[in-house]
């Protein structure tokens, strides 16, 4: 039997079906790939000599009878009867004997030791088809998984010897120098050696519109070259790229058992042979108590009630539940490494997340320009000539005001510690910096500049004040439409925790609307404030970070999710879930995946034991045929089969 090596044993009932995944040796191929017409053939063919043979009965046609009838309905059962009976003995030599296949040969061996041909085919044909639906179902759930697949790099063109050869991506090392042409995927993460590039990123992050890459700026595996030919230097070995991880992150992702699943598969092996047991019972007991005992019917009631037993609804459609909603999130640039946290997600009630980063693009940026008694196109000049000296991430922020080449040159500068810049542009002294340098110049600085929490530049010209610039983290573009559709996913609690200056942690989170919030932390605060809202009774906290400073409360937390996940390697080996956009609108998406599931899933549940309760009641009183078992076992399996197929046809807005 063909096993996931990332998944248990197959146990009791559940051998076949433990994973969305099948047997190589039970008949059916789903592996991969569209489901070949070979495959229908068995089913095709013992269903028309099925409808056949039952037409013949119901005329009473004369030749149709003895070993004439009994060799049409062997001939009938053999196709698909045969791939089961084998499974079970393969089974048994395991050492698993309660299995749906040894339920399945018993109960249709038996109907044809008791004269009920149509019926032990039918249990079959049924079987059959429910197994071919399951493929198509399991193929349509794999489908996001298998683009991803898809988007793996085959080659790489690497210099070497002055020269772009052709060669595996894993024999790539660091620091070597690759080409990518028009339409090819980058095979390796890198930077970019070329002025430019425009690549679609659309499998790795679910981001449809192209993103524009400068020289020098990071380039991941999996993305495609949408304009001219580029060259990257590698940074990683593909085993370490984003999209290898990526990738082993999703395979193994259905191994990460939901506490749903545990319980049936644990309730399976108790079940079955409980099942089996009373059959038996139900075969036997009768004769000391019923006056008028005949074999055959009992034996008949017991195969009835062995037929609804199968647990093939419960086994295939919870994990395929949970596979779709997998598929599904991952089709929405949302990662969960296991099934459990599909589930965990549905719990949450308080979100506590980070602000730089999150609800931030964590990039300095130029907020707003104050002049006085000086144009604005005067004062910049001056102002970026001087923080053209400077290293400072804010004075990085002032010179991309204009992409243009800086006008004036700054001489004589020098720094004043903790205050600013003093120096000589256009031959005039100039300060810039805060507003102590200005005041111990005796320089005036206007009374609402104290006002500003954020981040604040001034400059003077000549021992005059000319202006201010403000500084900010500009707010992702979705960051207010997050925080409504986190609340509207029933969130009730939402917090924000940063280690950026209190003031303005406090300025985001009144802009946001957010409960609470406190900044000025270090990483070992924002555990402990997290491990206080945990301690609160019925609190289930999901944290959102950048992955990095973020790790230990992304793995204290309930559920941790990791913003812009593709690059980084904390975020994927920490959190639970991974937000590739960079979203944090897509928290809620995450939230609203969960329940669909959770829906799905125990809609399934309560399906399968209703009717099978009935008909298994139904069975054991005479009062249900082998084809009210036939529509308890496989028609119910089906129904649960295209319950959660829905999920693959959902949104989520």
């Amino acid at each position: 039997m063909k096993q996931n090596p990332n998944t248990c044993k197959p146990q009791a009932a559940c051998c076949a079906h433990d994973e969305p995944e099948h047997t190589s040796n039970d008949g059916h191929n789903h592996e991969g790939g569209a489901l070949d017409f070979k495959t229908y053939i068995p089913a095709i063919f013992s269903f028309i000599l099925l409808v056949v043979g039952i037409c013949l009965d119901y005329f009473e046609i004369s030749f149709f009878t003895g070993w004439v009838r009994i060799a049409w309905y062997v001939i009938a059962y053999l196709p698909v009867g045969l791939p089961v009976l084998k499974q079970g003995w393969v089974s048994i030599q395991n050492g698993d004997f309660f299995t749906e296949f040894l339920l399945m040969s018993i109960a249709t061996m038996g109907a044809f030791a008791i004269g009920e041909y149509p019926e032990g085919v039918a249990v079959m044909v049924f079987y059959a088809v429910g197994e071919l639906f399951q493929g198509a179902a399991v193929k349509k759930a794999k489908g996001n998984i298998k683009a991803l697949l898809d988007v793996r790099p085959n080659e790489a063109l690497v210099k070497r010897t002055n020269d772009f050869v052709s060669v595996p991506p894993d024999t790539v090392k660091v620091g070597e120098t690759v080409q990518v042409r028009v339409g090819e995927k980058v095979p390796l993460d890198g930077v970019l050696l070329s002025e430019k590039a425009s690549v679609n990123t659309a499998a790795l992050t679910g981001e449809s519109k192209p993103s524009s890459i400068k020289k020098g700026k990071a380039v991941f595996a999996g993305s495609i070259n949408l304009e001219g030919v580029i060259e990257i230097e590698t940074t990683k070995e593909f085993k370490d790229s984003s999209i290898a991880r990526i990738l082993d992150l999703v395979q193994n992702a259905t191994a990460r058992k939901s506490k749903t699943e545990l319980f049936i598969r644990k309730f399976a092996r108790v079940y079955t042979p409980i099942v089996v047991f009373l059959a038996i019972a139900l075969t036997l007991l009768p004769y000391f108590f019923v006056s008028e005992y005949i074999f055959e019917v009992w034996l008949y009631r017991a195969l009835i009630f062995l037929v609804i037993s199968c647990p093939c609804a419960l086994v295939i459609s919870i994990p395929l539940g949970y596979f779709g909603g997998l598929g599904a999130a991952s089709r929405h640039g949302i990662l969960f490494k296991g099934a459990s946290f599909l589930d965990a997600v549905t719990k949450v009630n308080t979100v506590v997340m980070d602000k730089t980063g999150t609800v931030t693009k964590g990039v300095f940026k130029i907020k707003e320009i104050k002049t006085s008694n000086i144009s604005e196109e005067e004062m910049m000049p001056y102002l970026m000539a001087m923080e053209e000296q400077s290293t400072h991430p804010i004075a990085k922020a002032i010179l991309v005001y204009d992409d243009k080449e800086v006008k004036l040159q700054a001489t004589n500068v020098s720094e004043v510690a903790g205050k600013g810049l003093k120096g000589t542009v256009n031959d005039k002294e100039v300060l810039v910096g805060n507003a102590s340098l200005l005041q111990s110049h005796n320089i005036e600085v206007p009374s609402e500049t104290e006002a500003i929490v954020e981040s604040i530049v001034m400059i003077a010209i000549e021992n005059t004040f000319a202006g201010y610039v403000i500084i900010a983290d500009e707010l992702k573009e979705d960051a207010h439409a997050a925080i409504q559709k986190i609340r509207k996913a029933g969130v009730s609690n939402i917090i924000m925790l940063s280690g950026d200056k209190d003031s303005i942690t406090q300025q985001v989170a009144t802009e946001l609307g957010i409960d609470w919030a406190k900044g000025g932390l270090l990483p070992e605060d924002k555990l402990n404030e997290v491990e206080k809202l945990k301690q609160q009774a019925g609190t289930k906290v999901a944290f959102i970070g950048d992955g990095i400073n973020d790790a230990p409360v992304l793995a204290t937390s309930n559920v941790g999710v990791a913003m812009g996940g593709l690059g980084s390697d904390v975020a994927i080996e920490t959190a639970d879930v991974i937000i590739q956009t960079d979203q944090p609108s897509k928290i809620a998406t995450a939230v609203k995946i969960g329940r669909s599931t959770r829906h799905i899933v125990w809609q399934n549940i309560a399906l399968a034991f209703i009717v099978k309760a009935i008909v298994m009641a139904l069975g054991a009183g005479g009062l249900a045929t082998m084809w009210e078992a036939v529509f308890a076992d496989v028609g119910v399996a089906l129904l649960a089969i295209l319950n959660a197929v829905r999920l693959q046809k959902m949104s989520w807005k």
